[in-house]
């Protein structure tokens, strides 16, 4: 008997009124088949020997029914749901696979350069929130919102690849959370926390996107080959997950660039004797890291001398040396928010290149800041 596909309507419509054998012969499938669908329906919420007739939006878990009964009979019943967070990332990234596939093309660019094949230049970029909003007065700093934001994120990284040597290879490292918020309501998705934001979502995808390809842009000027990485953070679990499906569809036609679309937390790059870990820093703790890195990258960590984390999430700088690894947190170019101020959080704002030899590791970094970029006009 042949296999076919079916969808869960057309499964409850073979199964309803129906034992399994006889929906089977419907279905043209074996009968331990439809079984199993029948039992992964349950869980769903679907189960008319039980009373339960409503299966629950993909993307859900259920957790339970509750019915009420008059005279013997169902009147009112209550289907409680839990979020599947694994399946409504998946779903999110067949939405964002479909929406940017129509979505324009960068033409590809000749290198014009004669670049230095030895060096890599990584530009990790610490936590941006793009789409935050203070007032300075409030927070006893800057103010911040998306035009500042623009105009700082862009300035920060063209005056980084001006100060870098021509290195042949580019690593942006998007830290996490390059968005603010992740959804219509202004919250964090995890937390529900209330969120200071600067006008509409839709606006700041906009100004997200645009800031992301100027970096880009910014880069193929100086170097011959870029890599990017989005790494997902607290404030932006899918927001990270779309930015490089649709990254990954504007630059298709352009070879020098390579858009990382991975959904891991953990991501990794390797330039000769030096690896490269890169996660935001919300889930796993700075102390694990390293085995981490030697428990995923096994054969790389043979291969190489040099390793080093890069994280984003805290907001502050600091570096810790491990057994066979330095971790290294970023401060973000960002202004602090109410939130910050009030929990009287003050790191500096700054943004690093970090300037790698294939042979000997680190061998230089350059440091820009706000106050360096006054003036300066996104392009």
């Amino acid at each position: 008997m042949a296999a076919r596909k079916h969808d869960d309507d057309t499964i409850i419509a073979a199964l309803t009124g129906r034992t399994v054998t006889a929906a089977a012969e419907i279905l043209g499938l074996h009968p331990r088949r439809v079984a199993a669908h029948k039992a992964r329906l349950a869980r769903k919420g679907w189960s008319p020997e039980h009373d339960m007739t409503k299966t629950v939006p993909d993307g859900f878990h259920l957790k339970g029914t509750s019915t009420l009964y008059k005279d013997g009979a169902p009147v009112v019943q209550w289907v409680k749901t839990s979020i599947d967070h694994e399946r409504q990332a998946e779903l999110i990234r067949e939405a964002c696979q479909a929406m940017s596939e129509d979505l324009p093309q960068v033409e590809p660019r000749m290198a014009c350069n004669s670049y230095l094949s030895h060096l890599l230049a990584a530009y990790p970029i610490g936590d941006a929130h793009i789409g935050m909003r203070a007032w300075g007065e409030e927070t006893q700093g800057s103010d911040w919102d998306l035009a500042i934001a623009e105009r700082v994120q862009c300035g920060a990284m063209a005056a980084l690849v001006d100060m870098a040597p021509a290195c042949e290879q580019a690593l942006i490292i998007n830290c996490g959370d390059w968005f603010h918020a992740d959804n219509m309501e202004g919250t964090t998705s995890r937390s529900g926390h209330i969120l200071d934001v600067d006008g509409r979502y839709a606006k700041m995808i906009r100004v997200g996107v645009k800031v992301m390809r100027q970096c880009i842009e910014s880069a193929l000027m100086k170097h011959a080959r870029v890599r990017v990485c989005n790494v997902i953070g607290n404030h932006d679990d899918t927001g990270a997950i779309w930015l490089s499906i649709a990254l990954s569809h504007i630059y298709a036609n352009e070879p020098r660039v390579t858009i990382d679309t991975s959904p891991a937390p953990f991501m990794y790059h390797e330039h000769g004797k030096v690896l490269i870990g890169m996660h935001h820093g919300h889930s796993c703790k700075p102390d694990r890291l390293p085995g981490v890195m030697a428990t995923d990258q096994a054969q790389a960590w043979g291969r190489t001398e040099f390793r080093y984390w890069y994280i984003g999430h805290v907001h502050h700088q600091s570096v810790k040396e491990y057994s066979g690894v330095t971790v290294e947190s970023f401060n973000t170019l960002t202004a602090k928010d109410a939130y910050s101020a009030w929990g009287g959080y003050r790191a500096q704002q700054n943004m690093k290149c970090i300037i790698h030899h294939a042979e000997f590791g680190e061998v230089g970094r350059h440091t820009v800041n706000p106050n360096m970029l006054k003036g300066e006009v996104a392009a």
